[in-house]
């Protein structure tokens, strides 16, 4: 069947070349193709192998370190052994002329015939300039000259870098899929009360999970358990312990520690937080970095670039110097072509933004896509919300203030019943404060006001619980100084009359604090925005440190507040929480979202997840991407430099081959050893 050219998201061509063939050697060929049809299983990825291009990567994929160390081990000692003869180190007089020429022969062809396969075949498919065909000629040239272990050194050197870059995206690939892991393939139900394994898949919605100590959770639950003690590592990136109590959310991919506990299943399979946090994750490296579009499409212009200079090399000269000796030139080029080879950039880069992906997945942190590894490290501006972002989200009524006139007891039961239609953290305080919905209370017209709060119609009389400016859009008139009460105010009319208000409090994030100060020391500005009342927001952003704080801000207000930074040029990330955050965490640069607290959709919209709620993650978000771009840059610098200056020594005949090897393969490996060195590194700021 013909071949059919495999294209990524930006028109660009992913096979016939060396990236491919190294990310299949790795059983890596999701972080190329994550959302481009990539075969799931081995029989998919065989099928769709043979049906587009012939190949028979069987062996490639089933390949272990010390298979793919057998030929480039195996020609080294040739090589070694060939060198020894040539300076009479070991004796052999047969090793002359024809011998001579067919050990080194073969010695080659160990390493060189894949690259020369891989060669023919790009050629076959259109893909002319490509790193197997610069190695080919430069290494065929040094056989035509007779520069035999020249020839073979450069090809076993290659080999040797090809390997070590297989080993790498190995390891990248595999720091990625551990999260990918987490979850268990079955699940222990109770049926009829006996206990019974099946699919973790076709557990359904109400179906009770038997949990034992040491057991990971399948799917996302109530505790049914009077209380359990989970790691939450796999979702959070934190060790410490976390403590839940019946009727408190679960989720897939926690361990249960202690005691054996029993738990409801709320959400199907599909639909789990961590099933969406896998989404992610697999999608994050379709997302290519501008840094690593442009050194893709350098490439494709650089190596055909090369190929010709090489060519001028090799002839120019004749029109121009005295005593033109061809081979003299000839061996220039072949030099000038082993350096050009870009090895050291197309593999070392992408394998620095899976790093960064790989580091921030680890520590509970989420990036949709490399680029956000670009985005967040420039950001200068971090804007936030402040319930359930800087604050822990969990109210606690303080006061209740009711005009005397009004049955306190049957006003709090038409306020619980109206709220009960709401997710809002404020909703919850009032539950837990008035206890069960009186189910009697017949709510009609029941209407949500972004920003405002809710409105419903009870027993013909129009009943309002939200702040003051709902009380303003509807004309009650009312007495409050909302400005002196420091706390979150709910306030209450019922039957076109001010009843009074609810007083509630949150409690700031006991790491919040620190995680502006950190924003500071990054050079980061920051500023809260809030739906909430002025006064409690300037009141805790004072308590924080923050330097900006905007209260009583509609959806719409917020989205003018970001606006309004953006046209400083200054470059903004949103941090939010709720469904109200959604609008403005899609315009930001940068959309964060708390992952624990935080609704579906803003999770859905944003570019990063925070999968603690922790600040802290936020500002080691920021580090993660910031060593990133640097290990990126200096891949870059290095290669160019190196390259560089190797480049120019060689047209001008003061560089070997040997010099030529270190300029590729001994750059693209000490690119790659840095690469992976982001998956080392500690990002706490102690």
């Amino acid at each position: 069947m013909k071949h059919q050219h495999t294209y990524n998201d930006k028109g660009e061509r992913m096979c016939c070349n060396q990236t491919e063939k190294i990310y299949t050697k790795a059983g890596a060929e999701a972080l190329l193709y994550p959302n481009e049809g990539a075969p799931k299983s081995a029989e998919e990825k065989k099928h769709v192998q043979r049906d587009s291009d012939g190949h028979d990567h069987s062996h490639e994929d089933s390949a272990s370190p010390w298979t793919l160390f057998l030929a480039p081990t195996s020609a080294l000692i040739l090589l070694l052994l060939a060198i020894s003869f040539d300076n009479n180190w070991l004796k052999s007089a047969w090793f002359v002329e024809t011998n001579r020429l067919l050990w080194y022969v073969v010695t080659y062809l160990i390493v060189g015939f894949p690259v020369l396969k891989d060669a023919v075949r790009s050629m076959l498919k259109g893909e002319v300039f490509s790193e197997f065909l610069l190695m080919s000629i430069a290494t065929l040239g040094a056989f035509y000259i007779g520069e035999y272990p020249e020839g073979v050194a450069v090809m076993l050197f290659y080999a040797v870098g090809e390997v070590f870059q297989t080993l790498a995206v190995s390891r990248a690939k595999n720091n990625i899929k551990t999260l990918l892991d987490q979850r268990p393939d079955e699940v222990t139900i109770l049926e009829n009360d006996t206990p019974k394994t099946i699919k973790a898949e076709l557990a359904k919605i109400g179906d009770i999970i038997q949990l034992k100590p040491g057991e990971k959770l399948g799917l996302d639950g109530e505790l049914l358990s009077a209380r359990a003690t989970f790691n939450t590592a796999a979702l959070t990136g934190e060790s410490k312990p976390d403590t839940k109590t019946k009727g408190e959310a679960v989720l897939a991919g926690m361990i249960n520690l202690n005691t054996a506990s029993q738990v409801q299943v709320t959400v199907a399979y599909t639909d789990s937080k961590l099933s969406k946090i896998l989404a992610m994750v697999q999608d994050a490296t379709s997302q290519k970095a501008p840094t690593e579009l442009f050194i893709r499409k350098f490439a494709k212009v650089y190596t055909p670039i090369v190929v010709f200079c090489a060519i001028a090399i090799t002839l120019l000269p004749y029109f121009a110097v005295d005593n033109y000796v061809f081979n003299e030139w000839l061996y220039r080029a072949l030099v000038f072509l082993v350096i050009s080879c870009p090895c050291a950039l197309v593999i070392s880069i992408p394998l620095g933004y899976f790093g960064g992906i790989g580091a921030a997945s680890r520590n509970g942190i989420l990036f949709k896509g490399s680029n956000f590894l670009d985005s967040l490290a420039n950001v200068q501006h971090i804007v936030m919300d402040k319930t359930g972002t800087m604050t822990e989200g969990v109210f606690q009524v303080q006061e209740v203030k009711f005009d005397a006139g009004f049955d306190e007891k049957q006003i709090l039961q038409l306020v619980n019943s109206i709220e009960s239609m709401s997710t809002h953290p404020v909703a919850t305080a009032i539950h837990e404060y008035v206890g069960e919905v009186d189910r009697s209370i017949v709510l009609e017209d029941t209407e949500e006001i972004p920003g405002q709060g809710l409105r419903a119609v009870v027993d013909g009389k129009e009943l309002l619980v939200g702040n003051f400016k709902l009380m303003d859009k509807f004309k009650i008139a009312h007495q409050v100084d909302v400005a002196s009460i420091i706390y979150t105010v709910i306030a209450v009319a019922y039957g076109g009359k001010f009843v009074g208000y609810i007083t509630i409090a949150d409690a700031i994030k006991d790491t919040a604090a620190e995680a502006i100060k950190q924003f500071h020391q990054l050079n980061v500005r920051s500023t809260m925005l809030s739906g909430d009342k002025t006064s409690v927001v300037e009141y805790v952003a004072k308590q924080l440190n923050i330097e900006q704080a905007y209260g009583d801000l509609l959806p719409e207000d917020k989205v003018d507040k970001v606006n309004a930074i953006k046209s400083k040029n200054e470059s903004v990330a949103f941090v939010g929480d709720g469904v109200n955050d959604a609008p403005v965490v899609a315009l930001s640069d940068v959309g964060i979202a708390m992952g624990g607290l935080g609704s579906d959709a803003t999770i859905e919209t944003a570019d990063v997840v925070i999968q603690d709620d922790n600040p802290l993650k936020i500002a080691m978000a920021i580090r993660i991407g910031k060593k990133t771009k640097q290990i990126v840059w200096q891949n870059i610098t290095l290669a160019f430099v190196v390259k560089g200056i190797v480049l120019i020594l060689g047209a001008g005949g003061l560089a070997t081959m040997w010099e030529a090897v270190f300029a590729d393969v001994g750059v693209s490996l000490i690119a790659i050893l840095n690469a992976i060195r982001i998956l080392r590194s500690n990002f706490d700021s102690r």
